[in-house]
């Protein structure tokens, strides 16, 4: 990233740049950032390779066939649904990429795959010009382009095949492409996708792995921009202790799939708002969970910093919205092992982190004046918070503002009390 960020111990930085850090109590704005972001990785049979490309809902819901091979109903795109109820954007990079394209004598796949293996070429003489062909692409048994032309030469590369030119128009009942592969999915897969999402912003990254070499390398990703760069997000992972408020340490396994929640889960963590919590949230996927837990196995996973989704009634509940954290310290209290604390530190530190870098760095002068400016701009930016309910008993006395140790820099020192949601209640009933 062009700017430094992260946390600090001493004013000894070199690049310039936004460093914040959260402790325990012993867009160029003052506005919240949206939430609703998440990427991940996917194996993936058809769709753009080597290359992060972002997906909206809507983009997911009318375009699944071109970006992902399948309808939106298919089985293969469960994940995604589940994914997909509660964010709005996702940042997608294929860990199936450089596979081989499917090819016939007509034309080759866009792109490699086993789906395209799942293409045809279907081409018949014209009704009106009999010497013309109609020249459709069919993926199962959907016609997902036609095109009428009188040789190969005329014809347009469509969003699913790329057609030869040089070839021999033939009527053909239905020519299917062959011999289209996925590529292999190991840690250089992995590696590239995280070499490339690094410089983008999100709220969650979720992983469907099962191996501890490929989880190893997400908890270090994500330790080190969180600490090192100050790119504040969480990252969602299946059975992996990590005892770090920035990993979401999932226990449940799917019945079709062991890691498959993954995908459910870091949708709620992404889209879950800074004055919510998924306390007691209903999973509405498509999965199967097993969730049969005894009350002492659901105590003995909270302590162990377990996201659990158990069974209440007939419905599966998550049961606390926590982190992997279990280690506290003076700095880091219990606080930090809920997840609605951290959304709420990292909107600070992300939003505090856009307003400077957009609307100060090199262009406003570190004097009395400009220092009230800052003030007065994160002032505004935590009343918003307030008014919303993510923090309480904010006063402005609360933050101050003054020159560093070197006259470039800015110190900021402030104090918020984050809200968060009924978890417990305790009741005497008095009987007369």
């Amino acid at each position: 990233m062009a700017l430094g960020g992260g946390t600090f111990v001493t004013q000894n930085k070199v690049l310039p740049g936004s460093y914040i850090n959260f402790i325990s109590l012993a867009k160029a704005s003052a506005s919240l950032s949206d939430r609703g972001i998440a990427t991940m990785p996917l194996e993936l049979d058809w769709g753009t390779e080597n290359e992060v490309f972002e997906v909206t809902k809507e983009d997911f819901q009318k375009n699944s066939l071109k970006l992902f091979g399948y309808d939106y109903t298919h089985e293969k795109l469960k994940g995604l649904r589940d994914l997909f109820r509660n964010i709005k954007t996702l940042y997608a990079y294929r860990l199936t990429s450089g596979g081989v394209k499917a090819t016939n004598d007509f034309a080759t796949a866009k792109f490699g795959g086993i789906r395209g293996n799942d293409l045809k070429i279907v081409i018949q003489a014209n009704v009106d010009v009999p010497a013309d062909f109609d020249v459709k692409t069919v993926v199962d048994t959907t016609i997902v382009d036609e095109q009428t032309v009188s040789a190969a030469t005329e014809l347009i590369d469509n969003d699913f095949v790329i057609f030869k030119t040089g070839a021999t128009l033939a009527v053909t009942a239905a020519t299917p492409l062959a011999g289209g592969t996925n590529g292999t999915v190991n840690g250089s897969a992995h590696q590239a996708y995280l070499d490339k999402i690094e410089s983008y912003s999100f709220n969650a990254l979720g992983v469907v792995a099962t191996d501890n070499t490929t989880k190893g390398l997400y908890v270090n990703f994500t330790n080190r921009l969180r600490e090192d760069v100050g790119q504040k997000f969480q990252t969602v992972l299946h059975n992996q202790a990590a005892d770090y408020e920035g990993v979401v340490n999932l226990k449940n396994n799917a019945t079709e799939d062991t890691a498959a929640l993954v995908y459910w889960v870091t949708g709620i963590i992404a889209g879950c708002e800074i004055n919510k919590s998924n306390l007691n949230r209903v999973y509405d996927g498509e999965y199967t969970v097993e969730a049969d837990y005894t009350q002492s196995q659901l105590i003995a996973a909270i302590k162990a910093g377990e996201f659990v989704l158990h069974k209440v009634g007939s419905d599966v509940r998550v049961l606390e919205d926590i982190n992997s954290l279990v280690t506290t310290s003076e700095t880091k209290g219990d606080i930090f092992k809920e997840n609605q604390t951290v959304r709420v530190v990292d909107q600070i530190a992300n939003d505090i982190a856009v307003l400077f870098n957009t609307k100060y760095l090199g262009r406003i002068p570190n004097d009395a004046a400009g220092r009230i400016s800052l003030w007065s701009d994160i002032v505004k930016h935590h009343e918003s918070l307030q008014s919303i309910r993510a923090i309480e008993n904010f006063s402005d006395s609360d933050l101050v503002i003054e020159q560093g140790e070197s006259k470039k820099a800015v110190v900021v020192q402030d104090t918020v009390t984050v809200i968060n949601t009924m978890a417990q209640l305790y009741m005497t009933v008095v009987m007369n």
